[in-house]
């Protein structure tokens, strides 16, 4: 069975709740290892989830949407998911650092970073008790 649009849109929908989900309280060290979550596990909570749906479809949706965002992201475009939240770049200027070290005086390049900002929705769903 090949995943429809209807069946990729809950599946998306799945994924930021699921995401929203890890963002709950802040953890402490301890209990940030123990929440952080992998792509293969994010699949598979997702295929529990759908199990109208090959593990290998939800597995090509996940993947989609990530490198769709990472897409966008190496074009400058920023990728706004209402409710969730907004990714963007932002550029950091070229400046002089200094190597911990030795207390040298090194040239750092400009780079561009990626920033995420959270959407209202998922800032009320994590703020409420």
């Amino acid at each position: 069975m090949i995943a429809t649009v209807g069946s990729t849109v809950a599946i998306f929908f799945a994924f930021l709740d699921v995401a929203a989900e890890l963002w709950q309280a802040p953890p402490t060290k301890e209990q940030e290892l123990e929440r952080a979550m992998t792509k293969s596990e994010l699949i598979a909570r997702l295929s529990e989830a759908n199990p109208h749906l090959y593990q290998r479809d939800i597995e090509r949706i996940v993947t989609t949407i990530f490198d769709e965002i990472a897409t966008a992201l190496a074009r400058g475009d920023r990728v706004e998911l209402r409710g969730f939240g907004a990714f963007s770049v932002k550029r950091r200027d070229a400046r002089q650092g200094r190597n911990p070290r030795t207390g040298e005086t090194v040239a750092v390049t400009e780079k561009a970073v990626p920033f995420f900002k959270t959407g209202k929705q998922l800032r009320e769903r994590l703020n409420s008790d």
